[in-house]
């Protein structure tokens, strides 16, 4: 039979975009389920489509389907040579595996007519539309004529959905390849860089405050414009000068005027000056000048300025203010906050965008009379040719909002409103005398209309007072001082003066530059003073960027980076080849790489003077080395690890927690000493290999695993001998044993923080060779004390499942009432002990 409504799938970027996208198409009218993802519903509904009547169906991704790795024999950071990533194969895997979200567009794509895009309006948006297509197109239907189109939208309104469906367009290619070409540059030379240094440091120095020395094209010179600032403050001379001050008489009042040469050097020059200003007892008028000034308001609002005004008027950090206008965004209240364009688009509509904010309590008033005078013409800005500027969507009050997600949703509220005003305007007056031949000055100002400053009051003109000389010839000179003065450093670079360094040179786009400076944060070679929101390079930033420098500039400065990112413009614009673009990019980078590390001794010579060899840190916590049998250093600084003198080489441990030996205990695989890491008293601990940590035994287990971790079948220590049961947390790892947690015997996930308490009163737990033939728990073998036994019967042993023997289970009641988890409510057995079956049995 033939189908007579055609499908439609739509897929958006976020689940709540989704949502939102069904609510205004179906005029609430749509039904939602759940899709083989967790994280994204499907809402379904019947509709039109160029007149046609169609089925829709609405889901969405949750970002990026895929991320960019490098195969599996090229992820060792010890056997894989860093030079060779520049020219390794590449795979996408999968962003976020529990989401299932390949399987997702797969199952809700089968079958379906066309596929309609509504991802987000970005470079970023467009290569998420062909991960979509990679998954959806092999399942749908084969139909004539166009099957994908691409909706283009800037906020979540109605207009702006209903607008977007009826002009449709398609996926662009070429700026979905230039988010390729990037992401391939940033891993290579990004993973290249940062093994090779963190290698070579984290082996040598023992305080260098960080688990991980990375280096990122853009994040390196985003660090360089920091240290660039630190140097300049560091060889700061500050120098003395003087000004001169005479004080003249007018109306019962003393008036300061100021010199026209400003301030001097040389304080016999000024103490010269002072004597030909002192011989004369009057100041003569030589003009009083009147002019009109004003104060432009704002041009209209894009991201990057959205973002140093948060962080310089709002002390909200960068990263966190992509994430509010995100979640504004999102939620209907502002319109799409990552934009280039500082100019309305021409038939923008403001009287409707204006018109809801009559009811606000804070700027209804204003936009009342505003709209009743007639707004003013917005001024011209910068047409990127992208998304418009933000502007507010919805009205919100503080009830809706809180916290900074007010403060910045008030913010572009009153920029907006600010754009549509008049300029502030007053009238500045300005006298002008002369004492001896020298010219004196003072000034006043007096506001004529507040304009857009009574929205935007922290911008509002203050009068200043200035007496009226215009029926005066002289005044009086009643003194004259010299002031002492400094010449004094610039202060640390602030985010806001850092993101303008970045965006005037090219580094990054709107959409990365927070990120950018989240990570030279994250990776400590900065600090963040909350109050001045000031970035204070640390050490370890300050010797990475002078290293550079002496080895080769360019690595720094922002030059080369700013180029690639033309070249990837030139992608996005069709302008040039995806791949001559990433293969000379990674040629350039190669060649720096192999000079670099040819030259790394002359970084060395200044992590030398900064830093402490591990060699030299000493540590009452000594484990003996599995190779030499000699002791091995514990250095407690971060990141901690152990380094063996002998051997000297060093082995990452777990961090942020404690380390303390293992009662002297050794790994049957490679005779090292095993150490107990505990994240704190009642929490989670678990013995650690220092060579298994650093180098897996086994194919396919992962570096930095303890022994809860270790599935190796002949270890003792292993979670093959004190697994217990699969973690019904996070169905991913496996609830295990710990044999030291006795008295109070615990139980925890070596995944996830999931944690259970065993019975307190046993004397010894461990675990069976059986598991119980109803739900597969190792079975356990618990003795508890000869004189207080709490079992029934009087004995004071017992073996049994955790789960299923009554006895047990309700033994850890405790942890079960306090946890609810589903774990504790499955059926137990009618033989409350069974001895059940062997491990691996049938």
């Amino acid at each position: 039979s033939t189908k007579m409504v055609e499908s439609i799938l739509m897929v958006a970027e976020k689940p709540s975009i989704a949502r939102s996208i069904a609510e205004i198409l179906s005029k609430h009218q749509s039904t939602t389920r759940k899709g083989p993802s967790p994280m994204c519903p499907v809402h379904e509904f019947s509709g039109k489509f160029k007149g046609r009547p169609v089925s829709y169906k609405v889901t969405s991704v949750v970002g990026h389907i895929y991320s960019l790795d490098f195969p599996p024999e090229f992820q060792s950071w010890d056997k894989v040579d860093p030079v060779t990533l520049f020219d390794a194969p590449t795979v996408k895997i999968e962003a976020n595996p529990k989401s299932h979200i390949c399987k997702h567009i797969k199952k809700e794509a089968k079958g379906m007519d066309m596929l309609i895009l509504w991802l987000d309006c970005d470079r970023e948006g467009e290569n998420i539309c062909f991960e979509v297509m990679q998954n959806a197109l092999p399942k749908m239907n084969r139909i004539s004529g166009q099957q994908v189109f691409r909706a283009k939208f800037s906020a979540i309104t109605e207009q702006d959905i209903n607008n977007a469906l009826n002009n449709l367009g398609t996926p662009n290619e070429n700026e979905a390849k230039s988010v390729d070409a990037r992401q391939e540059l940033d891993l290579k030379v990004g993973v290249a860089f940062t093994r090779f240094q963190t290698n070579y440091f984290l082996g040598k120095y023992g305080d260098l405050d960080a688990r991980l020395i990375s280096y990122g094209p853009c994040q390196i010179p985003t660090l360089g414009f920091c240290v660039d600032r630190f140097d300049e403050i560091q060889h700061f001379v500050p120098e003395p000068f003087w000004c001169l001050v005479p004080v003249i008489e007018h109306g019962g009042t003393n008036i300061k005027l100021e010199w026209s040469r400003k301030r001097s050097f040389h304080k016999d020059v000024i103490q010269f000056y002072e004597k030909t200003v002192k011989k004369n007892k009057n100041a003569t008028l030589v003009s009083v000048q009147k002019k009109d000034g004003h104060k432009s308001k704002p041009t209209p609002l894009n991201t990057v300025e959205l973002l140093k005004i948060a962080s310089n008027s709002l002390g909200i950090g960068p990263s966190t203010t992509m994430h509010i206008a995100e979640s504004l965004y999102i939620s209907g209240y502002i319109s799409y906050p990552r934009t280039e364009s500082t100019h309305y688009p021409e038939h923008f509509d403001f009287d409707a965008a204006l018109k809801p904010h009559r009811q606000s309590p804070q700027w209804g008033l204003y936009v009342q009379n505003l709209m009743a005078k007639g707004i003013a013409r917005p001024k011209q800005g910068h047409d990127a040719g992208d998304h418009p500027p933000i502007t507010p969507t919805a009205l919100a009050n503080q009830a809706d909002l809180s916290g900074d997600a007010w403060r910045l949703y008030d913010y572009v509220c009153r920029h907006f409103i600010g754009t549509l005003s008049p300029d502030c305007r007053y009238t500045k007056t300005k006298a002008i005398f002369q004492i001896s031949g020298e010219t004196f000055t003072t000034s006043g100002k007096r506001l004529v209309n507040a304009g857009y400053t009574e929205v935007m009051p922290w911008q509002s003109v203050k009068d200043e007072y200035i007496p009226d000389f215009d029926k005066v010839k002289s005044v009086p000179v009643v003194d004259v001082l010299i002031t002492d003065h400094r010449t004094t450093a610039p202060d640390y670079l602030t985010e806001s003066e850092l993101i303008t360094l970045m965006e005037r040179d090219g580094i990054g786009t709107d959409a990365s530059i927070s990120v950018h400076i989240a990570n030279i944060t994250n990776r400590e070679y900065v600090t963040v003073d909350t109050r001045s929101r000031s970035l204070i390079p640390t050490k370890l930033g300050i010797s990475l960027i002078h290293g550079y420098h002496k080895i080769d500039g360019d690595i720094v400065l922002p030059t080369v980076r700013s180029t690639i990112e033309k070249y990837i413009d030139a992608i996005a614009k069709g302008q040039a080849n995806f791949q001559h673009v990433v293969s000379h990019s990674l040629s350039v980078f190669k060649l720096k790489f192999n000079y670099f590390v040819t030259k790394i001794p002359e970084m060395d010579a200044l992590f030398e003077v900064t830093f402490q060899p591990v060699s030299k840190i000493q540590s009452k916590l000594k484990t003996k080395c599995g190779k030499c049998r000699r002791y091995m250093n514990f250095i407690p600084l971060k990141p901690t690890r152990f380094y063996c003198p002998t051997c000297e080489e060093t082995y990452a441990l777990p961090q942020n927690g404690s380390i303390k030996l293992y009662k002297e205990l050794t790994c049957p695989l490679d005779g090292f000493e095993l150490v107990l890491f505990s994240f704190g008293s009642g929490s989670k601990c678990y013995p650690v290999c220092p060579f298994c940590f650093n180098n897996p035994t086994l194919d396919g287990q992962k570096p930095g695993t303890g022994c809860n971790e270790c599935p190796h079948p002949t270890c003792q220590h292993s979670v093959t001998h004190y697994g217990l049961t699969e973690c019904p947390e996070c169905a991913e790892g496996v609830i295990v044993l710990d044999p030291n947690s006795g008295p109070k015997w615990r139980a925890s996930c070596n995944i996830c923080p999931f944690q259970i308490r065993l019975p307190q009163n046993a004397h010894k737990i461990v675990p069976t060779s059986d598991v119980c033939e109803i739900c597969g728990t190792t079975l356990l073998s618990v003795d508890f004390n000869l004189k207080d036994p709490p079992l029934p019967d009087g004995t004071h042993k017992r073996i049994g499942c955790l789960k299923c023997d009554d006895i047990l289970s309700n033994m850890i009641e405790g942890a079960r009432s306090k946890l609810r988890h589903p774990m504790f409510n499955r059926p137990r057995g009618k033989r409350g002990r069974g001895r059940g079956r062997r491990r691996g049995g049938n």
